[in-house]
């Protein structure tokens, strides 16, 4: 193998309806068979796209945004949230009446029973509202949290917690990371395992946090769906995930 593509889930392998394309699926295949390495890189938790991975034989990803790296099946690179600003942030969200989603590499656990904007988003990935344990921070390594606010509240906690990345991902909620933390720590870190030079390394994605991504790789691809600041930072802008963009990119950069 001598090239490797990442790709995104949500608005890159999944359409707008949380759907696999068969066009994408077939493209995926395509580039298995030619000897390319597919890997998927996603703000998703592990246990969030187990399907996915079995559908399309995929068993190296990045997830959490970086967070957490497994490559064939082992997991490669661990970076955990800090416990101390995380308490800190626990007890002024819940001050502020701002839910939370605690996610390790499992499972996730809400600290509030039932909420709407947790419903209202989760809806979004095709996912019911979590199960609550408000406790569940303090006794499980945390690779990504999901603070639930507007856009107005977050940057009172980004100027409050240095310690912490904030990437809005819905309007009503932001994922939380480890200072630093990206999907191109991520695949720096995967690449550590694998001989490939950057000039062969390409990455698909539509949303904020997938621009280091694209910066980090030799080809980095916007969908046509991307949000136009992640589309300014691509090498190439392809079609929308609903119109076959992977698989139109793939063809024209020659890789199937």
């Amino acid at each position: 193998m001598t090239k490797i593509v990442f790709f995104d889930i949500d608005g890159t392998l999944l359409n707008h309806e949380k759907q696999l394309p068969a066009r994408t699926k077939e493209a995926v295949k395509l580039l298995q068979n030619k000897g390319v390495y597919t890997a998927i890189a996603t703000g998703r938790a592990p246990f969030m796209f187990e399907d996915l991975r079995k559908e399309l034989n995929i068993e190296s990803f990045i997830s959490f945004n970086g967070q957490y790296v497994v490559f064939e099946g082992e997991a490669v690179y661990l970076n955990p949230l800090h416990i101390d600003p995380l308490r800190n942030l626990v007890a002024q969200a819940k001050e502020k009446e701002h839910p939370l989603v605690f996610m390790n590499e499992s499972k996730m656990r809400s600290n509030h029973p039932q909420h709407t904007h947790i419903e209202t988003s989760f809806r979004s990935l095709n996912f019911p509202h979590p199960e609550s344990q408000p406790d569940f921070y303090q006794q499980n390594d945390l690779y990504q949290t999901l603070l639930f606010c507007s856009e107005e509240d977050e940057m009172n906690y980004r100027e409050q917690f240095p310690e912490f990345t904030f990437i809005r991902w819905h309007p009503y909620s932001l994922d939380i990371v480890p200072v630093g933390g990206s999907k191109a720590v991520g695949i720096e870190r995967m690449l550590e395992r694998l001989p490939f030079e950057l000039e062969d390394v390409y990455a698909f994605g539509d949303g904020l946090n997938d621009i280091e991504m694209l910066q980090a790789v030799g080809t980095g691809v916007a969908m046509g769906n991307a949000h136009p600041i992640v589309k300014e930072q691509a090498d190439m802008v392809t079609a929308d995930v609903a119109d076959d963009g992977i698989f139109l990119a793939l063809e024209k950069l020659g890789l199937i």
